[in-house]
């Protein structure tokens, strides 16, 4: 039976303490949050951040906090590893060039389907056809549109175009 990451009657330590070569307490702040079966975890987050700061940290907060933290501490720990200088900014400043891109792409769809849009009003105008009502000649074309069609994109989505293009955070 494991309890806390250690077993209980051996000394087992946890990763943290097996990385700091040190015995592992009972009251242990580590422990719970890094199991001995997951070394790397406690090792990326001792690179970036330190053994003293993390014990700090964790002591600082109430316990039902410290899952948490030690979750974001190894998300951004990890983060450093993979990017020096960026970090999770890096992560975060990618994704947003993503949005922007897939942005631009969806106003440009939604453009040509408003120039298709009118083309094929102004066809029907030449032709002495209403895109709206059927011709009562039973002409081939009137039979495929019957009424109005519906957008596709609802352009007026209540949402600032101009703000979404903004980055999050200024450096």
């Amino acid at each position: 039976m494991k309890e806390s990451g250690r077993k209980q009657g051996a000394a087992s330590p946890c990763a943290a303490c097996k990385l700091l070569r040190r015995r592992c307490a009972q009251d242990c702040v580590f422990a719970p949050y890094f199991p001995a079966d997951e070394p790397h975890k406690f090792a990326n987050v001792h690179k970036v951040f330190g053994a003293s700061n993390v014990n700090k940290m964790l002591q600082e907060l109430p316990e039902h906090q410290r899952g948490d933290a030690v979750s974001s501490m190894v998300y951004e720990a990890n983060a450093r590893v993979r990017d020096p200088v960026y970090g999770c900014v890096g992560a975060i400043s990618s994704l947003q060039h993503q949005i922007d891109i897939l942005q631009t792409q969806l106003a440009l769809a939604q453009a040509e389907v408003v120039q298709l849009r009118l083309r094929q009003t102004a066809s029907f105008s030449a032709h002495g056809l209403s895109p709206t009502s059927p011709s009562s000649s039973g002409s081939p074309s009137s039979r495929f549109i019957t009424s109005q069609p519906k957008p596709i994109f609802d352009m007026d989505m209540g949402m600032d175009q101009a703000s979404l293009g903004e980055p999050m955070w200024s450096c």
